[in-house]
């Protein structure tokens, strides 16, 4: 039986990297203005942002979110209002959201040698290589990297495009953040394993917690966090936003993410908000960053997406629509393996995946 990782790569990476845009500077991470393609039939579906008709993709039904749409809708006696009010509630697909069992499963990116980043990851990160696999036949690798189990945490799911060995990380991509015992400690453990380390160990500009900045072997640029107990270690993916409230409405209404803060720091000229689906001290949160006065960034070629687990993808997919996202694989089965999900875009063009949470975990199995 075909695995999800497998066929999720109808979302993976273009297997043609393109010339690399000049290079963002770890510590300009801030303040900096920061895919598919292939021969291959399962990249041939999903360039970002388009798909082919649903029809040819999964033959899944369209939504039926708006029922009687363009259908005259006769009043409701008197006596009926408070169960016609309570149905229209029970069909909204944004009250629904609220209430969804959601969390983040994995972030997904694209590297040029797998076996370099996940001697990077387990040696000088502290990861644990969950799961690895080649598929000859659609010519790639991918590997899950974490610290727990997939079931219950946050995780990395690096994919190696045979033959492409350098990608474009754009200046939209902000960084991955992981939470350490002894940030100067594990700055000492990387610069020992030849690792690039981009701002030395210190409090975090316009904050008091302890930091570094370092890239991995493909200049992915993570921030090292001083926290520590912590039940999940990878604790933050950074995008950078055109409009922030967008962006946070957004993901409030249509992913039903809570924000956790905002922190404005007009002496660097940026605003982060934190949301998640917990703390920030228990679960992973998405980092959303607005620089004054950009509006638009280069995505690159290398990060893809986030997967997100829920009970109801074509409820998620409604939700989606009603927020202003954009679905660019309508929700339905996986060909060949019946596994659930549907992508899009978010109002900054940043695609997530979710995935049916019953059967991520049959795949698991």
């Amino acid at each position: 039986m075909a695995s999800l990782s497998v066929t999720l790569n109808l979302l993976r990476p273009c297997s043609i990297a393109r010339k690399p845009s000049p290079s963002l500077r770890f510590f300009d991470v801030r303040n900096s203005a920061s895919s598919y393609c292939s021969t291959s039939r399962r990249l041939a579906l999903f360039h970002l942002g388009s798909a082919l008709p649903q029809s040819q993709i999964l033959g899944a039904k369209a939504s039926q979110l708006l029922r009687g749409e363009g259908k005259p809708v006769e009043a409701a006696p008197v006596a009926d209002l408070s169960q016609a009010g309570a149905a229209i509630a029970e069909e909204n697909p944004l009250e629904w959201v609220k209430d969804d069992k959601r969390r983040m499963l994995h972030v997904v990116y694209r590297v040029g040698d797998l076996d370099k980043t996940i001697k990077f990851y387990t040696e000088c990160l502290g990861m644990k290589l969950l799961r690895k696999r080649d598929i000859p036949e659609e010519q790639y690798s991918n590997a899950f990297l974490g610290y727990g189990p997939e079931d219950s945490n946050f995780t990395v799911e690096l994919t190696y495009n045979y033959g492409v060995d350098k990608y474009d990380i754009g200046t939209g991509f902000g960084h991955f953040g992981i939470a350490v015992e002894d940030v100067a400690k594990t700055v000492e453990l990387i610069k020992g394993k030849g690792g690039k380390v981009t701002r030395e160990p210190g409090p975090a500009n316009g904050g008091s917690t302890i930091i570094a900045l370092i890239e991995d072997p493909d200049g992915y640029p993570f921030e090292l966090l001083e926290k520590w107990p912590t039940p999940e270690p990878f604790s933050q993916v950074m995008l950078r936003v055109g409009d922030l409230d967008r962006a946070v409405n957004f993901y409030k209404k249509a992913f039903g993410m809570e924000l956790l803060r905002t922190r404005d720091n007009p002496e660097y000229k940026y605003t982060v908000a934190m949301l998640g689906y917990g703390t920030e001290d228990n679960s992973p949160v998405l980092e959303l960053t607005y620089n004054y006065g950009i509006t638009d960034y280069d995505k690159g070629n290398g990060y893809a997406q986030i997967a997100i687990g829920t009970d109801d993808v074509y409820k998620s997919a409604d939700a989606v629509r009603l927020s202003g996202g954009k679905i660019i694989l309508e929700p339905g089965p996986l060909p060949g393996i019946n596994t659930k999900i549907t992508a899009c875009l978010d109002p900054d063009g940043w695609k997530s995946v979710f995935v049916d949470n019953i059967d991520f975990l049959k795949e698991l199995e």
